[in-house]
């Protein structure tokens, strides 16, 4: 009597629209929790298999993350991102000893040399790189941390996995004979973020899922999720899946790629194991040439607003750019222009329409020679226009390169392999709250 008591049942309310269990793990349907959780705990320490996780290094990975993508989030989104964090560095860690096991070790020289590469891409030396993250919270650990957990993971795929992964030739040759069948059938270049959700959790995944979804239509990159949350292998690479055509997809992925536009995002989509949030690059047509897909040479007018430029005066400014434009008489007439307008010329010779953002492709597309695009920019970057001064159409479009088509389906059964690995890793892992 007294231990049921001190058990304090909640009993679930009944409810007619209760949904049947399909979790495939015999849940009752009028069930009872025992105690409490209060999800405003955090615990501060895991420890992953006798390997120390602090909630130091959660707020400097989290602190790292934040800074190189120039993201702010509020309080509610925060605490979801620590907690993504979390189960992030758990399973780097399980990687990081499994890779151990198999006897891949990364060297310091290996990590110093991603250390010095990631550094350039900020423009900055090693120390300035390093000097920076101590200055938004971060350190030089937590980034060599998670530089040994990709390094290890890659290695131990590509050493243990990648070569029981055989694509042949034959199989190869089908595919392409199929492509030259389907000639006219759509191509999609997409990205994707794959959550892992077993049974118990789904919920929580969707609703995770579709907040990251809020806060990318809110302007925040998919890339930021996608190279934080993903649990593909795609993940170093931002999530890219590159060119694939449907039936690549899998089943439940083939109707959302193919409802999408340019730009536009799709998900939580159940799959397998888990879900999908998908974002469309870009879509061409197998065998068949795309405008989109014509070279440029385009030479490019742009003002600036000086810092403490006003909201009147950058109108006013915009509006004489404007008109300026308007007179424009070919490619010739461009440096007249400027100098009168006090703009900066910029040519441009090899650009393609489809890189060049969505809003300004159509426009392009039905432009003549000499015409210029309307101003387009923003107040922090200054306005600009594009005259055309030239283009080159696409003659045809080529077929996939074997080489190419087939590192692609060996890295897509990589990946499937991989998180059946890492699924077995967490379920066989002893993890500690403290």
């Amino acid at each position: 009597m007294a231990a049921a008591g001190a058990l304090a049942a909640q009993t679930v309310p009944d409810d007619p629209q209760q949904t049947p269990d399909n979790s495939g793990l015999n849940l009752p349907s009028n069930l009872q929790i025992f105690g409490k959780v209060d999800p405003n705990v955090r615990k501060a320490t895991a420890i992953v298999n006798d390997s120390v996780i602090t909630g130091t290094d959660v707020d400097q990975r989290v602190a790292m993350i934040l800074a190189l993508n120039g993201y702010k989030p509020n309080a509610e989104e925060l605490d979801r991102l620590k907690l993504q964090v979390l189960r992030s560095i758990i399973d780097e860690t399980l990687q990081i000893q499994e890779a151990k096991s198999k006897d891949v070790v990364i060297s310091k020289a290996e990590i110093d040399q991603s250390l010095d590469r990631i550094a350039r891409n900020f423009s900055k030396t090693r120390p300035e790189f390093l000097e920076y993250l101590k200055s938004v919270g971060s350190s030089e650990q937590a980034l060599r941390r998670q530089i040994e957990g990709e390094l290890a993971w890659s290695r131990l795929l590509r050493s243990r996995v990648a070569p029981q992964v055989n694509v042949g030739e034959e199989e190869v040759k089908a595919i392409i004979k199929r492509i030259e069948a389907s000639q006219g059938i759509e191509e999609f270049h997409l990205k994707e973020i794959y959550l892992s959700a077993p049974p118990e959790r789904q919920r929580e995944v969707v609703a995770a899922g579709q907040k990251m979804i809020e806060q990318m239509r809110e302007g925040a990159p998919f890339e930021y999720f996608a190279s934080n949350f993903s649990e593909a292998s795609t993940r170093a690479k931002q999530g890219d899946l590159g060119w694939v055509r449907l039936q690549m997809l899998p089943e439940e992925l083939q109707s959302a790629a193919t409802q999408l536009q340019i730009g536009q995002i799709a998900g939580p989509v159940e799959v397998p194991g888990g879900f999908s949030i998908l974002y469309l690059v870009d879509k061409r047509k197998i065998g068949v040439a795309d405008p989109r897909d014509a070279r440029l040479n385009l030479r490019q007018l742009a003002i600036k607003f000086p810092e403490g430029t006003t909201q009147a005066q950058a109108t006013a400014r915009t509006s004489e750019f404007a008109s300026a434009v308007q007179k424009i008489q070919g490619c010739g007439g461009v440096a007249k222009v400027a100098s009168e307008i006090g703009a900066e010329v910029v040519d441009n010779d090899s650009v393609t329409v489809r890189q060049l953002p969505p809003q300004l492709q159509d426009i392009l597309l039905n432009m003549q020679i000499g015409q210029a695009t309307p101003p387009f920019g923003s107040p922090e970057e200054g306005v600009r226009t594009l005259v055309l001064c030239g283009r080159d159409d696409p003659q045809g479009a080529a077929l996939p390169d074997p080489e190419q088509l087939q590192a692609q389906l060996e890295e897509q059964r990589v990946n499937l392999r991989a998180q059946r690995m890492l699924r077995d890793l967490r379920r066989d892992a002893v993890v500690e709250y403290r």
